[in-house]
């Protein structure tokens, strides 16, 4: 055995956490176990001491979750609210946690007269859930700024990854199996802050004019196909306003679905379904969804 010394969790750990505290939707189960990590080092050792089979749940802002009524059998690791380090590197650098609002990284970056990301105001997650999914939004993406990132393994080991390791493409991203995005360093373009500023300000007030925000969603449900929109699609097809149960496709934006109070994740899931089948049925395009579902087995 090694003589060393195992360090002692600083974490948060609860048991049976309801998710729906956690999820932009407002819906899901309890997870089994859920732990809110004091710091990356604080969550190696939380991994390292997993049982290798244990299934698992990254968590930021939960915004695209799809989490079953009966929750998940594993455990979620929270990373919104504690892995959250933000700090200029170098001229044009930028260093983020996942647990990063984008939001947040969109503003830091123009007060420091660094441009580039003001997209990311728009985007309702984590920079971990971004780099994940390359997220994007009016003509921007998450990775054409990266110049590397720190992943985590299962184990707990810690990795150092060049931009070369990763191939993005639309709201997708491959790259090296069974590793999760703990920090990613960005390199960014000198230019006008206050521009920037006010870019963010155009583009969180267009946003706040065409989408339901403040209304329980996930964000956009499913991806543009190429050459169209969703919304144009759904819109067509008159199911702005559609409703399962408490589920209600928005009548604001017909590729946002919204809790309107009383919504479970299976008649969002139905809702879903029945959206893409009716654009398939009767528009011959299938449209594929952003939103990730987790059933209660951990997948």
């Amino acid at each position: 055995m090694s003589s060393m010394v195992m360090q002692p969790l600083r974490g948060e750990i609860r048991l049976n956490e309801p998710l729906a505290r956690h999820t932009s939707w407002r819906v899901g189960g309890p997870a089994r176990r859920f732990y809110r990590p004091a710091d990356a080092e604080d969550l190696s050792t939380f991994l390292s001491l997993l049982d290798p089979d244990e299934p698992l749940l990254w968590l930021g802002l939960g915004s695209n979750l799809l989490i079953a009524d009966q929750g998940f059998a594993g455990t979620v690791i929270q990373t919104q609210g504690c892995l959250t380090g933000l700090e200029r590197h170098g001229k044009t650098g930028i260093w983020a946690e996942s647990g990063t609002a984008c939001a947040k990284l969109a503003r830091f970056a123009a007060r420091l007269d660094l441009i580039g990301v003001e997209f990311l105001a728009g985007i309702p997650g984590t920079m971990g859930g971004a780099l994940a999914m390359n997220a994007g939004a009016w003509g921007g993406e998450t990775w054409t700024q990266v110049r590397r990132v720190r992943t985590i393994d299962r184990t707990g080991a810690i990795r150092g990854r060049g931009r070369e390791d990763f191939t993005p493409g639309y709201r997708e991203v491959t790259g090296p199996e069974g590793e999760w995005f703990l920090d990613v360093a960005l390199e960014l373009v000198p230019g006008d802050g206050a521009a920037g500023q006010a870019r963010i300000r155009e583009l969180l007030d267009r946003r706040a004019a065409t989408q339901p925000i403040g209304l329980p969603s996930c964000g956009s449900v499913f991806r543009n196909p190429p050459g169209d929109h969703a919304a144009r699609l759904i819109e067509s097809l008159g199911l702005k306003g559609y409703r399962m149960g408490g589920a209600q496709v928005s009548e604001k934006h017909a590729n946002f679905i919204i809790n309107t109070g009383t919504a479970t994740a299976t008649e969002i899931a139905g809702l879903i379904d029945y959206v893409r089948d009716a654009v398939e049925q009767r528009a011959g395009i299938r449209l594929i969804p952003e939103v990730r579902r987790v059933n209660g087995e951990g997948s």
